[in-house]
């Protein structure tokens, strides 16, 4: 896109107003270790990297999923969770019970003994519970069901992190952008103000001419400053969602990702792989198989479990005699499990619905994003072919008019208000196109 200098001869080169903060960004802890690394020779990229990151989306991605504290704790969480499914579907521990009877030994003894050689009998009982009908089973696919869900949960929590920075990344863009058209503009008004006023000393034009454009140039400054207060608002939440230093410098982003050739007609093709690969929906999907399994339990605890044991006797120093038990829960309350059961069900409706609710609202959104990327892509290929060549041919045409007293300057000042606005329409666009095809990736649960 050519810039207004180009568009007008003579014109000088625009520098932005926005210094470029350059320099060590966190603690002293940081600078330090830059100390140190730089006898090692490790120094040079350390800073280059830190130098490099703001200039495009993959970068600050790329740090976000290596330094995200919030990331990090979901990952441990799932880990967690992942620790659960062995001892879900493993036996509880055996129970040892020692039984001393008879310590004072009919009365014969005048100080009864606690000792189990020393005492009437000891009676050792070894027990272990088998739950039975396949609980354990059930147990362990849900504590398994629990940990996808952990997963999945760690896989939004990432994806609306990413999509964070990437809607920040975009509005960055922009920010710089208007910066620099502003800057563009208040460098050609200085350039068309040197031509007022040589019009206004050879007795050609009014002194208005020249009022009008210092006037414009104190505008442009206004906006500049505006300008830049944005981009630094904007740089503080991009590093706090790196979890860096609010100050810390990020260079001035130099592209845009190319959006794919999507249109509504794939809506179709998109929504299936949302319904594989969201994250949501996944977690929903897992929190439904949860609840199934939890309802196969509540059902399962209708039948009774089962506790055996071996119980060998002592008296003196010698066994003496063996035993065998078991023993066995009777389901009696019938009432509770059937309130148990009721409320298993009512979470397995709950969670498909939950389900089916997410899953249209997402597909929704996805066919909506859909439309609005491909109006944008559109609108930015005709303001590229039609609107802004126009609008440079109007500026330039103004400017030849006014120079030779053929028209009146606030015909060139709208000219030149013209082709501003074409240029951030054609920025706002590609920035739009940016924004939905962010919320079409956090739908699909990967970039495209």
């Amino acid at each position: 896109m050519p810039s207004l200098e180009e568009q007008v001869p003579g014109a000088t080169k625009s520098h932005t107003v926005s210094r470029r903060e350059v320099g060590f960004d966190a603690p002293w802890k940081r600078g330090l270790l830059y100390v140190l690394l730089a006898g090692t020779g490790l120094a040079g990229p350390v800073l280059a990297q830190e130098a490099e990151l703001g200039r495009n989306v993959q970068g600050l991605l790329a740090y976000a999923r290596a330094q995200s504290p919030e990331l990090r704790a979901m990952r441990q969480e799932a880990d967690a969770a992942a620790q659960r499914i062995v001892p879900a579907g493993s036996l509880p521990d055996p129970v040892v019970r020692v039984e001393l009877m008879n310590v004072n030994n009919y009365g014969n003894d005048a100080s009864p003994s606690l000792l189990p050689w020393k005492v009437g009998e000891t009676r050792y009982t070894l027990m272990q519970s088998f739950p039975l009908w396949g609980k354990r089973g059930l147990r362990r696919d849900a504590a398994a069901a629990d940990a996808k869900q952990a997963d999945a949960r760690t896989d939004a929590t990432w994806l609306e992190l990413a999509a964070r920075i990437k809607t920040t990344f975009a509005e960055y863009y922009r920010a710089t952008g208007n910066e620099r058209l502003a800057s563009e503009v208040l460098d050609l008004m200085a350039r068309l103000e040197q031509i007022a006023q040589a019009r206004y000393a050879g007795g050609l034009a009014g002194q208005v001419d020249v009022i009008r454009a210092q006037l414009e140039q104190t505008a442009m400054r206004g906006e500049l400053i505006m300008f830049d207060s944005e981009k630094r608002q904007l740089r503080a939440k991009l590093n706090a969602l790196l979890a860096r230093d609010t100050a810390a410098a990020l260079a001035d982003p130099e592209a845009l990702r190319t959006p794919p050739a999507l249109k509504t007609a794939d809506a179709i093709s998109l929504a299936e792989r949302a319904r594989e690969r969201n994250p949501q929906i996944a977690a929903e999907l897992a929190r439904l198989t949860a609840a199934q399994k939890n309802r196969e339990l509540t059902l399962a605890n209708r039948y009774p479990d089962l506790q055996l044991g071996v119980s060998p006797s002592q008296m003196g120093s010698r066994i003496t005699t063996w035993g065998v038990m078991f023993e066995m829960n009777i389901p009696l309350q019938q009432e509770s499990r059937r309130g148990q059961e009721r409320e298993a069900e009512a979470m397995v409706s709950a969670a498909r619905s939950r389900t089916d609710a997410l899953s249209n609202q997402l597909l929704g959104e996805l066919g909506a994003n859909l439309a609005g990327l491909d109006a944008a892509r559109r609108t930015e290929a005709l303001i590229k072919t039609q609107q802004l060549p126009q609008s440079e041919l109007t500026l330039q045409s103004a400017v030849a008019a006014y120079e030779n007293g053929k028209t009146e300057f606030t015909v060139l000042l709208e000219a030149q208000r013209q082709i501003r606005r074409a240029q951030q329409e054609l920025l706002k666009s590609q920035v739009e196109a940016q924004m939905r095809l962010t919320d079409i990736e956090r739908i699909l649960g990967e970039d495209l």
